[in-house]
């Protein structure tokens, strides 16, 4: 196990945390969560033994391998599948050792290693670190390609591909998903839940937390808490605490009434479709757990568009991509004020060119791009977090934007984005990724566009940033076009998913869930070998209704388990409802409070069985899917 007994820590002048304990088990699987500058990376620094505490003790079994994924490459002429290998130390120790043997006729020794090479799957190693790359979106003709000709993102996912080579007793992932596509991000998420060892884990990426972690690990205000179950479970504890404070009990109604009324308008204008029904079920649990981020440091609203045009803009068959080479083909697109559309789409099928081409900065190579005369575009991209002027500060850049609103006015503005008192004249070349991301949305949305193309707006936002964007993009009233890794994001913002792939761009008829499941079935066909011999038409029909009947009673049981833990869910928001009243605290009427939190801890127990029942139910029809692929 690994164990922090009473452990603090500085940097500088600075107290991160202080008499932290906490053991986390052999097998544990343990979300870092907490904002940015809070001491995340430090705590694994210190179990990698690269800081030391302050005062207290870290412990963890001598004989543990610990995997990291590294900041730097320093061999950039290594090929990538040799530089994934590398991850397996053991392996590269066993290689050596038998070539001195072998240079050394020693028969004896190069049998004892051929013996070892085989207990540790050595002669297959290469076949999964194959498969490791794969996963995170390299081509078979990336195998042999040298490390310097790939661009920093891509080493980056090289760099996690050897961690994950590693035969570790310990994983620390730190912001694994920042340069991943949403396929990467799904593939890596079951990799992840199926590892042997101990995980820690840093993401600010909640999906992924929920479907990786059963333990997190929270820093703030200098303390850590533990908590067992995944993010969502921690959100719900935190809320309840910050629910009963009274100081904080007026914002919290308020932020959970704006939600309930946003969900009551989009839910009168809803249709069937499964990702609007997936979205109103995301918007109303937000607002049960809105009080877990009352104290958000973010807080800000897109000002409403001076001009909402119909359409926007218009794709009309169009070819998109670059000279000499086509990307999409026969694009068709109108987007109308309230329209959030969705990309989906492996990386490099034309998301980014898509997106680029609603922007005007790419044209289409054919077919036509019509926009409306009022048009205001807010486009959001990685590359513009280094076009802004490092030299001047966040509220130099805001005025140059608005060079007649008042010093108070803008720095208010600002204030929402978290660039507070000496924060919004420091130097933006002093600022973090986070910071800087946080600073070009700023611009952005002061701007008051009327449509927002955002393409991957979160990497480098932490939970709470992203919570806040999350909120102020429901009331936007214009146009909104997403890419993103992050899936509560796009659950809680679009209403239509787009899928991007061989050479198209289409609506997909399915939700994010159904992506998921689509994404698994395409990789488990393509890993499976073909059949030698077809099927006639008749014997696959009858094996397809084969399948159907087997499938049923477990579409049935899942059913039946998301019906009842959403059942519980109203039960139990109905329970915070009467927590949250001001009078029950201030009529003394403790007989009453006694019986509520205890049918709020029978309800809690009830919902973690519902959960787990439908977790149980999910995987099943899973595990039936993916033996009748």
């Amino acid at each position: 196990m690994l164990r922090f007994h009473e452990v603090s820590l500085r940097r500088g002048s600075r107290l991160l945390f202080e008499d932290a304990s906490f053991t986390i088990q052999r097998g544990d699987k343990t979300g870092l969560v907490g904002a940015n500058g809070s001491g995340k990376s430090s705590l694994l620094a210190l179990i990698q033994g690269a800081l030391s505490p302050d005062r207290g003790h870290v412990r963890l079994p001598s004989d543990w391998v610990i995997a990291a994924v590294a900041q730097e490459i320093t061999d950039l002429a290594r090929p990538a599948l040799d530089f994934v290998l590398d991850g397996d130390r053991e392996l590269r120790r066993l290689e050596r050792q038998l070539e001195a043997a072998q240079a050394g006729n020693d028969g004896l020794r190069q049998a004892e290693l051929h013996a070892r090479l085989e207990a540790i799957d050595g002669y297959r190693a290469g076949a999964r670190a194959a498969r490791l790359l794969d996963g995170l979106g390299f081509s078979a003709d990336d195998l042999q390609r040298p490390v310097a000709e790939f661009s920093g993102g891509w080493r980056m996912r090289l760099n996690l591909a050897q961690a994950l080579m590693c035969r570790s007793d310990l994983l620390l992932l730190d912001e694994p998903t920042n340069h991943l596509d949403l396929d990467a991000v799904i593939w890596l998420q079951e990799w992840l839940k199926t590892y042997p060892g101990t995980l820690i884990l840093i993401s600010h990426d909640r999906d992924f937390l929920d479907q990786v972690c059963d333990h997190i690990l929270h820093l703030e205000r200098g303390r850590i808490g533990h908590y067992r179950g995944n993010y969502s479970a921690f959100e719900r504890l935190r809320a309840q605490a910050l629910s009963r404070q009274q100081a904080a009990y007026r914002r919290q109604r308020q932020e959970r009434e704006r939600l309930l009324r946003f969900v009551h308008r989009f839910r009168a204008k809803a249709t069937k479709a499964r990702q609007v029904q997936s979205r109103i079920k995301v918007l109303e649990r937000l607002g049960e757990i809105a009080p877990a981020h009352v104290d958000s440091p973010f807080r800000f609203r897109l000002r409403p568009p001076e001009h909402l045009p119909f359409p926007l803009l218009r794709l009309e068959r169009a070819e998109l991509g670059y000279p000499g080479r086509t990307v999409l083909r026969e694009v068709s697109l109108s987007l109308d004020p309230g329209d959030r559309v969705a990309l989906l789409g492996p990386n490099g099928a034309g998301k980014s060119t898509l997106i680029k081409t609603l922007a005007g900065t790419l044209a289409p190579l054919s077919g036509r791009r019509e926009t409306a005369e009022q048009i205001q575009i807010g486009y959001f991209a990685q590359h513009q977090l280094e076009q802004l002027r490092g030299e001047w500060s966040a509220l130099e850049h805001l005025h140059r934007i608005d060079g007649r609103a008042g010093e108070q006015k803008l720095r208010s503005f600002l204030g929402g984005f978290g660039f507070s008192g000496e924060r919004a004249t420091t130097a933006v070349a002093d600022f973090s990724g986070g910071e800087k991301a946080r600073l070009v949305l700023a611009l952005l949305i002061y701007r008051r566009p009327n449509l927002l193309l955002l393409d991957e707006p979160t990497n480098y936002l932490d939970l709470e940033m992203r919570h806040a964007l999350t909120l102020a993009l429901q009331d936007f009233e214009g146009a909104l076009v997403l890419v993103s890794h992050d899936r509560h994001l796009l659950r809680c913002v679009s209403d239509q998913l787009w899928l991007v792939a061989d050479g198209k761009a289409s609506p997909y008829p399915g939700d994010l869930e159904d992506y998921r499941r689509w994404l698994l079935e395409q990789r488990h066909r393509d890993s499976e070998p073909k059949p030698q011999s077809g099927l006639s038409r008749r014997e696959q029909r009858r094996l397809e209704a084969q399948k159907r009947r087997r499938l049923q009673p477990l579409k049935q049981a899942l059913a039946r388990a998301e019906a009842e833990f959403d059942r519980l869910s109203a039960l139990r928001a109905e329970l915070e409802r009467e927590l949250a009243d001001p009078s029950l605290y201030q009529t003394g009427d403790k007989e009453r409070l006694h019986r509520l939190l205890r049918r709020q801890g029978e309800l809690d127990r009830r919902l973690a069985e519902a959960e787990s029942a439908w977790l149980e139910a999910e995987e099943k029809l899973e595990a039936a899917r993916r033996s009748m692929a």
